[in-house]
């Protein structure tokens, strides 16, 4: 725990420096979130398709989705997520074509049902 989960255009393949992101992620959600970097894991999911705004092929998107077990104070989840979009967008660089629309949302999971097994 914590659980992230990144989605990403196609389109950003190469501008999105994903491995940076994720090494530089993990110690910021465990200091930010008080959760253990060991803890942390990422996945990334391309997005072969997306449709954004009226559909032209100049806009692209990353969304970001941390899922942390419940019991966070809204002042710490609103400085999670903006530390997390300002650090996603130090690691997409400039594209000359699509507008990057990035987003970041911060999820709670039930403690009373969240469960986990590591072998």
């Amino acid at each position: 725990m914590p659980h992230i989960a990144v989605d990403y255009s196609a389109t950003l393949t190469d501008a999105f420096d994903r491995q940076g992101f994720a090494q530089a992620l993990h110690p910021l959600v465990s200091k930010i979130a008080d959760a253990p970097v060991s803890g942390c894991k990422t996945r990334f999911r391309r997005l072969d398709e997306t449709f954004i705004s009226d559909g032209e092929n100049s806009e692209a998107m990353i969304h970001i989705q941390v899922s942390l077990l419940s019991g966070r104070a809204p002042e710490t989840k609103l400085r999670l997520s903006t530390e997390v979009l300002a650090l996603a967008r130090d690691h997409t660089a400039a594209t000359p074509g699509p507008a990057v629309h990035t987003s970041v949302e911060i999820h709670d999971l039930d403690r009373a049902s969240y469960q986990r097994h590591s072998a």
